[in-house]
């Protein structure tokens, strides 16, 4: 199975370097980014030293409801490059580890499904995830603070 690992939203990141409000309705905090786990969900990279960075809480997911888990993400202040979802992107090899979690189309955690999970077996459980009947997606998180850092989903070559 072929997988690609999805930048935020554009939508979203063009609303909030514009100015809109994050999943709060507050602006996007910004700050210059030291370069250490500054990552940009837009293009799954760290934010550079000395780059100008929007900080806001995001929820990945269409509508509020009790599994639409809110958090701070780091975006690049500046118009950035989406990553193209391909092979494991930057942001996940910085960690020893990351939470994964498998969703329904409905946007509910799967139980039984989460897992920390070694960077290098990211893939992996991802592929085994997406494989069973009823997951639609996986988000990942760190696995220290439960920032999300992107979505897995399935993809058709």
């Amino acid at each position: 199975m072929t997988i690609a690992f999805l930048p935020y939203d554009q939508e979203t990141v063009d609303h909030l370097r514009a100015g809109g409000g994050d999943a709060y309705c507050n602006p996007a905090e910004r700050a210059v980014s030291d370069g250490q786990g500054m990552p940009c969900r837009s293009c799954l990279q760290d934010i550079p030293a000395g780059a100008d960075m929007l900080i806001c809480a995001a929820r990945p997911f269409p509508d509020p409801q009790p599994y639409a888990e809110t958090g701070p993400i780091f975006l690049c202040a500046d118009a950035c490059q989406p990553y193209d979802g391909g092979d494991l992107p930057p942001v996940l090899t910085t960690s020893p580890d990351y939470l994964l979690k498998g969703y329904s189309a409905d946007h509910r955690i799967v139980y039984g499904t989460g897992q920390v999970t070694d960077s290098a077996a990211i893939v992996a459980y991802a592929q085994d995830l997406l494989a069973q009947d009823g997951i639609a997606f996986v988000d990942v998180r760190s696995a220290r603070n439960n920032c999300f850092q992107t979505r897995i989903v399935r993809r058709d070559d």
